[in-house]
């Protein structure tokens, strides 16, 4: 592999910005971090690779944990080659990893969606597919957003074995509704196998939240949206997530699932590194023509998101990782904090060492952008997937 050195930028690292630097990168890790003076003094082998960033930022490569589908290729499609197109497109728009979200559906049809995302990984062709993201089955049917109701179920361990099975032990996180009967063995079955579980399409009272925190649920599904409302009289899930900085939260910054003004209160409120940019991206997400379909109903594309055609319910996002960043920058989020969001945190909450920030030894999963949030270059393990400096 082509040693590179990246020179002329500001280095987002994770925990502080570094103007006028460079990265070096050797055999798909990060070798060393400088200034622009040291970056003259260097005398550089003519095996190495060097580009000027023209003063843009070089940044962790976005890590997004909750995504569906892009380009029209998703999940949802049961296929193999869908995931890794996924893959080759995200890793062209800065995204360096990401965890295929699968809807619920029949078991049978599940059992084989899951062992397909699983045989995708290895064979990407851009962003890494660090495991599945399980968006159910065990959900409230009272906060259901656009799942299908006939696809939900009660909570049934030997169903979770197969599927565990079926990934290969490769299901990284997964949404659950903290309140359903048999969430504590279920928490405890996935406390072994190393599953982050996250509060989602709950209709959890506080002390449902409060006793599925005793068993390790400690992050949560798109903050706000298929949750239970905070109240007066009951926090519930909303009021529970802000009120504990214990609690990561999923947010997206599109500008529509999530009031813009509301970024103020999680500011406020949530330590910011629990806060964890998602797309909840759909698989027309960046199509141009219709017609449109997700999770096999046909969505429609409105104001920046989709809904579902026959009765309007907000289907899911149609955002992008940079486009997130820069929405959270306008929200009110600093730089450093929206590139915190969109990578070192969703590292440290999934646990990927190696990942999220950029120092000596980490992989060289990077991104570059310019001051218009205009993605100029992205790199996976050291390889350019997409270059236009």
């Amino acid at each position: 592999m082509t040693p590179i050195c990246l020179h002329n930028g500001t280095v987002m690292t994770g925990f502080a910005a570094m103007e006028h630097c460079a990265v070096l990168i050797e055999d798909g890790l990060v070798a060393d971090v400088f200034s622009a003076r040291r970056f003259e003094q260097k005398h550089f082998a003519p095996s190495i690779k060097t580009i000027d960033v023209q003063g843009a930022y070089i940044a962790p490569g976005f890590i997004d944990t909750h995504i569906h589908g892009f380009g029209g290729y998703g999940t949802e499609d049961g296929s193999t080659d869908s995931v890794i197109e996924m893959s080759r497109l995200l890793g062209g728009c800065g995204v360096s990893a990401f965890n295929p979200t699968l809807y619920p559906s029949e078991p049978e049809e599940m059992l084989q969606a899951v062992a397909n995302i699983t045989a995708a990984m290895g064979k990407e062709k851009g962003a890494r597919i660090m495991g599945i993201h399980l968006e159910g089955p065990f959900l409230s049917p009272d906060r259901l957003g656009v799942q299908r109701p006939e696809t939900v179920k009660t909570v049934d361990i030997p169903f979770m074995e197969k599927l565990w099975e079926a990934a290969g032990g490769h299901i990284v996180n997964m949404t659950v509704a903290p309140e359903l009967k048999g969430m504590r063995e279920l928490a405890l079955f996935c406390i072994k196998k190393g599953i982050v579980l996250q509060a989602g399409h709950t209709d959890a009272k506080y002390e449902n939240m409060v006793e599925g925190m005793q068993v390790g649920i400690l992050h949560s599904t798109h903050l706000f949206n298929a949750m239970s409302k905070l109240d007066h009289r009951n926090p519930n899930a909303v009021g529970t997530i802000l009120t504990h900085p214990e609690i990561s939260c999923e947010i997206i910054a599109d500008g529509f699932h999530v009031h813009p003004d509301l970024f103020k209160l999680l500011l406020r409120d949530k330590p910011i590194d629990k806060i964890i940019l998602v797309t909840d991206g759909l698989k027309p997400t960046g199509q141009t023509e219709g017609p449109f379909f997700a999770n096999g109903e046909e969505v429609v594309f409105q104001d920046g998101f989709f809904r579902r055609k026959s009765d309007g319910v907000i289907a899911g996002s149609g955002l992008t990782m940079i486009r997130g960043v820069k929405n959270l920058v306008s929200f009110g989020f600093s730089l450093e904090d929206a590139v915190k969001a969109a990578s070192t945190n969703p590292a440290q909450v999934m646990r990927y060492k190696g990942k999220g920030t950029i120092i000596p030894g980490n992989d060289a999963d990077l991104v570059v952008f310019d001051h218009n949030f205009t993605v100029l270059a992205s790199l996976v393990g050291g390889d350019i997937k997409y270059n236009s400096l």
